[in-house]
């Protein structure tokens, strides 16, 4: 499966490389689609870090970019990863829809006893929302109205209208709808198929194994499978298909030893780390940041198990979070005019470091900030 011999390095080397990979240490000058794309996606529940994520990558950000990205329909919003909202580049999402679809939550009994819907009637629901939705933007309550007014989802008004939107995200994951342009506060739905430039389906699983793996792999490995299918689906993938998916792409993969444990990575890449020096590096990275989502939380490296619940909050909360050395130090908050930072008693950051990332923040933000530091 897998081609060149292993290699031995060390975490703080992975954590370096990473850092470097996913455009945080250095910098770069990447565009929106660009940085979504090298980042394997990035998670967009909160609108506001989705675009401090991107912004925090580029040296110099022009805030209001991820909006002008989405009206070029350069980049895409829909439900891929861990069924949670993300942006993708245009030309790619479709290869995550199909890896989450895979793994079919729908049809599953405890997901049809949870919400209340059949297979068939999902097929069903696909198919009206196909016909709704053909070359319009609609907003929740008017593709909810247009569903039910045909008698057969009349029951599924409540279900439509969820905040958690369990019953959209397969329609989002077979290619049957995607966000279109927010109108003010309201989100609207439109279809993929006029909706995404040169939209070609949801491609086989195969295919889609052949961007998504390496994507992730390049920016988040070396990782095992059953990490990639945690961050992937939250651990739900058939265990058979997953490791189907990396044998399709054997031949590009090489296995490392990271502090003693085997992990895999692109094969291109495995010099690259190897030279790779632990990074001294302090970076205020937004909530919901990929660098931690794409390890998880409860990888204790990163996020020190004593401190998970300070990053990893009630509700799927994610906190803004400090980095040195590649390793979550503290949280942030804004409040007004102030990076309210707090760090954790064993970090030893600089202050200056500090200041130079609020500065960077402000840019971002296009807001006059000043830092506060106090213990966590």
């Amino acid at each position: 499966m897998t081609g060149p011999a292993s290699k031995a390095v060390t975490y703080d080397q992975v954590l370096a490389w990473r850092l470097r990979q996913q455009g945080l240490a250095p910098r770069g000058s990447a565009s929106v689609e660009q940085v979504v794309e090298r980042l394997a996606g990035v998670q967009a529940q909160v609108a506001s870090s989705a675009e401090l994520a991107i912004a925090t990558r580029q040296r110099r950000p022009r805030p209001g970019a991820v909006g002008k990205a989405l009206e070029r329909r350069a980049v895409i919003k829909t439900w891929t990863v861990r069924g949670t909202l993300h942006l993708h580049r245009a030309s790619q999402v479709g290869a995550y829809l199909a890896l989450v679809a895979a793994a079919r939550t729908w049809e599953k009994p405890v997901w049809q006893r949870t919400f209340g819907v059949t297979p068939p009637q999902m097929e069903a629901l696909g198919e009206a929302v196909d016909e709704v939705l053909d070359g319009k933007v609609l907003t929740r309550q008017e593709l909810t109205a247009a569903l039910i007014a045909r008698k057969r989802f009349a029951a599924l008004e409540s279900r439509l209208t969820s905040g958690w939107s369990a019953v959209l995200k397969p329609l989002a994951w077979t290619g049957r709808i995607c966000h279109g342009p927010a109108q003010g506060p309201r989100v609207t739905f439109t279809s993929p198929r006029t909706w995404i430039p040169g939209w070609s389906g949801v491609p086989a699983v195969e295919e889609a194994a052949g961007t998504v793996i390496p994507a992730y792999l390049g920016v988040h490995g070396p990782a095992t499978p059953v990490i990639f299918d945690a961050w992937l689906t939250r651990g739900v993938s058939r265990r058979a298909e997953l490791r189907s998916w990396f044998a399709s792409i054997g031949d590009q993969l090489a296995t490392v030893e990271v502090d003693g444990t085997e992990c895999l990575m692109m094969a291109d890449d495995v010099d690259a780390l190897a030279r790779t020096r632990p990074s001294q590096e302090v970076r205020l990275l937004a909530g919901f940041d990929q660098y931690v989502l794409g390890a998880g939380t409860g990888d204790a490296r990163i996020v020190p198990r004593e401190r998970r619940k300070a990053v990893s909050r009630t509700a799927g909360w994610i906190s803004p979070v400090v980095v040195h050395q590649g390793r979550v130090v503290g949280v942030w908050e804004l409040t007004e005019e102030t990076v309210d930072v707090r760090l954790f008693p064993e970090a030893d950051v600089r202050t200056d470091a500090l200041e130079a990332e609020v500065a960077h923040l402000a840019a971002c933000t296009g807001q006059d900030l000043s830092l506060a530091v106090a213990p966590a």
